[in-house]
């Protein structure tokens, strides 16, 4: 199937080629049909994910409005290829590297979705994805508005709501958080750093929540409610792995944000909570690499591993009358790890904490020209529980490995984009958009160092990653 990934890249960017050879062409899918709004009414950049008010507005209402005209605003389908080329610093060895150890071509993601609204109170979206990367498929994220409505309260509305979805802030409407958070495309076959809070990536499509909403005169937003992990057999039919473990009972998520509307501008603070009792994927003690993991069994070690999570973030938004948009994102979460169950029989002790910062930059001309600046860094003590330095059999972990055993990661971000479709006079509209960008990752920090970081010869600098795609959505 690999060698079938370059072919299929470079049909697509051929197809990308006669597209660009008609006149400009833009369009949207399922919700845009639905809204009968172009892509820009609810994107910045005219693509996404991220937000405008009116996006925001759109996603907490239950993506229930309507506006399109035919059959096509009651279609629900939509479909997304995104296909790339990816070069890093120095190659990945053969046993690690899915296609060749560097200059890659890939099908990275093709996705269908069964996105809309059923009348004035349901809504909901639905995304399958197969990535030749890893040749799987997969349920990927899932956002399930079963309910939502608006009452008066004191002349200001209240909106109420509730979601069933499988991935922590997926729900969330500001794109300061994680699920929909920038980079919003990424390069799959680059090494990506091992630590990460949980509340970020522990639970990505692997998880079940519960939660209900309320939003207050289109400023106060309020969220809370419980994830919890499906059992084995759903997870298999689902296509997805444990992440960083087994929910054990709920694991309660809570958030509060506010919003200020003024001026074509937009401004929101906000914070977020969640806390899980983990039955980790331990190291099976049968490998003698040490890379090959097993669900815990909770007969065999005492305790769990505990992750409590507190996240702050931030937002602006300058959207004038179009033609200059300016937008800034910012996030910071501390997690605190009480790790009983992975440290059990180590001789290590359990206790151990996290800090990462995000933020980013973007600039966008008449929503068709981008560039975006982003920093992210994350620190935290030496962890040799989940960031071990050697393998079971005292060997030097190549690229994945932290010599110290420290969390602390340091990368700078450069993206321009082109969205050459996505407004009001669409060819096509609304079934077809396209994001061309290209994106370069420093790392001046990785797992812990900056020279021979995994203590296997391999520097930060050798995972700086340059990333061309081609992203289409019809």
């Amino acid at each position: 199937m690999r060698i079938w990934s370059k072919v299929l890249a470079g049909l697509a960017l051929a197809m990308v080629g006669l597209v660009l050879a008609d006149p400009p062409a833009k369009a949207l899918p399922a919700f845009a049909a639905q809204t009968g709004q172009p892509c820009t009414a609810c994107h910045i950049g005219g693509f996404g994910p991220q937000l405008t008010p009116l996006g925001t507005a759109f996603k907490i209402g239950g993506y229930t409005q309507r506006g399109g005209e035919g059959w096509q605003s009651y279609f629900p389908l939509s479909a997304m290829v995104q296909t790339s080329f990816n070069h890093t610093g120095a190659g990945v060895p053969s046993n690690v590297a899915p296609y060749g150890p560097n200059n890659n071509f890939s099908l990275d993601q093709v996705s269908g979705f069964l996105a809309g609204g059923i009348g004035e109170h349901t809504g909901g979206f639905v995304q399958f994805t197969y990535s030749n990367v890893s040749n799987a498929s997969n349920l990927d994220n899932t956002d399930l508005r079963p309910y939502t409505t608006t009452f008066d309260l004191g002349g200001n509305e209240l909106r109420i709501g509730t979601t069933v979805n499988n991935n922590p802030t997926v729900q969330d409407p500001y794109n300061s958080t994680f699920a929909w958070g920038y980079p919003y495309i990424a390069s799959k076959l680059g090494p990506t750093p091992a630590a990460s809070p949980v509340l970020a990536t522990g639970f990505n499509t692997n998880s079940i929540g519960y939660t209900v909403y309320a939003w207050y005169d289109h400023s106060l937003y309020l969220e809370a409610g419980a994830y919890t992990t499906p059992s084995s057999w759903a997870l298999a039919r689902f296509g997805d792995d444990l992440g960083a473990g087994a929910i054990q009972g709920a694991a309660p998520y809570a958030r509060v944000a506010y919003q200020w509307l003024w001026n074509s501008q937009a401004a929101h603070i906000g914070a977020l909570f969640m806390q899980a009792n983990v039955n980790p994927q331990l190291v099976d003690p049968t490998d003698p690499t040490g890379l090959t993991l097993i669900p815990f069994k909770s007969s065999n070690i005492n305790g769990q591993d505990r992750y409590t999570d507190f996240a702050f973030d931030a937002g602006y938004q300058w959207l004038g009358d179009g033609t200059n948009i300016i937008t800034l994102q910012g996030i910071y979460t501390h997690e605190n790890q009480t790790l009983n169950a992975s440290s059990s029989g180590t001789g290590f002790g359990p206790n151990y904490s996290l800090n990462q910062f995000r933020m980013d930059a973007s600039y966008w001309y008449q929503n068709t020209y981008g560039v975006t600046f982003a920093w992210q860094t994350t620190w935290g003590p030496a962890n040799p529980i989940l960031y071990p330095g050697v393998d079971a059999t005292g060997a030097a972990i190549p690229i994945t490995g932290s010599a110290n055993n420290k969390p602390n990661n340091n990368a700078f971000i450069i993206e321009a984009d082109w969205v050459p479709f996505g407004k009001q006079d669409s060819w096509g509209s609304p079934w077809a958009n396209l994001k061309l960008g290209i994106q370069y990752t420093l790392y001046t920090q990785f797992n812990g160092g900056f020279k021979n970081y995994d203590g296997a010869g391999r520097n930060a600098g050798d995972n700086n990653t340059l990333f061309l795609f081609a992203w289409l959505a019809f």
